[in-house]
């Protein structure tokens, strides 16, 4: 996988027969104590490797949209005006920095049901902001979120309960434990594997290195925590890459198995 163009809000890489875009939507500040060992309990002391911003733990929040050319696939949408946050819903300035049209999204893939994920779907304005859209892939145990503002899009949500093909080189992938219909998407091109998620991992300074460090959010620590095991057992294979929600912006990546734990490498320096 190759950077080839970037900005304040975007990067673009090449992947063999795809282009990987990464979208910044922006950051979100959290405190500390959101982190939870084995028992659920906050962190009696957090490594020092981990930055803080004000006191906080500053999450990246980032999209990804990958296009063969001809298919395009969105990878969650951001938060849009929802959070009401200063450094949030900048995913559409993150396209228009890109040079994607709205209008060529007809699939949205999202991760899970938060805010911060789906919300995007639904411009600052009320509109919907993606015109074309044909089908939203979301977990079944997470369709309870099309209601209220998100209602409109009810009739084109493509439930995923079993690992599905959305195209010839996108598959969607159940991963249930931070939400109940939390899933991952799994790409392939002609040149490696690309693993999309969405709340795998929220603070990448401590849960690579500590993989059993949890999340105060996560519906079911203990099957949130057996997934992350998983998915990161299997980035280590050669050519592997993994594109995160909650990685440091642009947020793609190599994984590598170290000691206990594991190391992250990433693919371009950090944006916004």
């Amino acid at each position: 996988m190759r950077l080839i163009s970037s900005g304040r809000h975007h990067a673009t890489f090449e992947f063999g027969d795809l282009q990987v875009v990464s979208l910044r939507d922006g950051y979100i500040d959290m405190p500390p104590t959101r982190l939870r060992d084995e028992d659920g309990r906050p962190l009696d002391e957090l490594p020092a490797a981990v930055p803080l911003a004000d006191d906080n733990l500053r999450l990246s929040v980032n999209a990804f949209f990958i296009t063969d050319g001809a298919r395009s696939v969105l990878i969650d949408t951001g938060a849009s005006d929802v959070w009401h946050v200063p450094g949030m819903g900048l995913i559409y300035a993150a396209l228009d920095e890109a040079g994607i049209d709205r209008a060529q999204v007809t699939d949205v893939a999202i991760t899970h049901r938060h805010e911060d994920h789906v919300s995007g779907l639904i411009a600052p304005d009320g509109s919907e902001a993606f015109t074309e859209l044909e089908r939203v892939w979301i977990g079944a145990g997470d369709t309870s979120v099309f209601t209220g503002r998100l209602a409109p899009l009810r009739d084109r949500v493509v439930p995923v309960s079993e690992a599905v093909a959305i195209n010839a080189w996108t598959t969607a992938i159940p991963t249930p434990g931070h939400t109940p219909g939390h899933t991952v998407y799994a790409v392939r091109s002609s040149t490696g594997h690309l693993l999309a998620w969405g709340d795998t991992v929220h603070v990448p300074t401590l849960q690579f290195d500590q993989p059993n460090v949890s999340w105060e959010l996560d519906g079911d620590q203990p099957q949130a925590r057996a997934a992350r095991a998983a998915l990161l057992a299997q980035l280590t294979q050669p050519q592997h890459f993994v594109a995160g929600a909650h990685l440091d912006s642009p947020g793609i990546a190599r994984v590598s198995a170290a000691g206990d734990g594991y190391a992250l490498e990433y693919l371009a320096p950090p944006i916004g």
